[in-house]
């Protein structure tokens, strides 16, 4: 035996990600676990320590593509930019996926999570805003943004509105809401 595992670790962790966004980490048992990602309860124990270790390496992987995603948007000016990514997160038809946003849940879940997890939860969430942070920098200095605009209020603000559109979907918002909710959002730009 080589001492490797014998799984395909990324399909195990992208299994165990869609169970903790869809149950979240406290109603996600190893059981449910077990069952999604077809280890035995001793190899998942033995790769990843335990549930909390599997939770950090799923979210790990689901922030990776969130902020990939994000990083993607492309437009002509940092204030398209944050608009793009705005919408590029609007689903336009029902998902094969969970809905809302795993990062959001995890913050709101983590006092059922190890100091851990609380850390890996907190730090997706600021890598988000920092995203966002960026761009109304950048906008600062192209002089599309006024200088004296609250640049941390306004990351907030974003990213706030990107929670909306991840999670409001599950509060019956389609994606014409979305969409008009981001024009508004897009309105609170402050012009230089």
């Amino acid at each position: 035996m080589s001492g490797k595992p014998q799984f395909d670790e990324a399909a195990v962790i992208d299994a165990a990600l869609i169970v903790f966004w869809r149950q979240g980490y406290a109603a996600a048992s190893i059981s449910d676990l077990t069952e999604a990602t077809g280890l035995s309860r001793s190899s998942i124990y033995q790769r990843f320590g335990d549930k909390g270790g599997l939770f950090r390496e799923a979210l790990a992987a689901y922030t990776r593509r969130v902020l990939a995603r994000m990083n993607s948007a492309e437009a002509p000016s940092a204030r398209g930019a944050v608009e793009a990514i705005l919408r590029g997160f609007v689903p336009e038809q029902p998902m094969g996926r969970p809905a809302g946003c795993l990062i959001a849940r995890s913050c709101v879940e983590k006092g059922e999570l190890s100091a851990e997890g609380q850390a890996a939860a907190l730090q997706a969430a600021a890598d988000q805003r920092q995203i966002f942070a960026a761009l109304l920098r950048q906008a600062i200095a192209a002089g599309e943004l006024s200088r004296d605009a609250d640049v941390e209020a306004l990351a907030w603000y974003y990213l706030g509105v990107l929670q909306a559109v991840l999670n409001f979907p599950n509060a019956g918002a389609d994606s014409s809401a979305l969409h008009h909710m981001i024009d508004v959002a897009m309105m609170a730009w402050p012009r230089p």
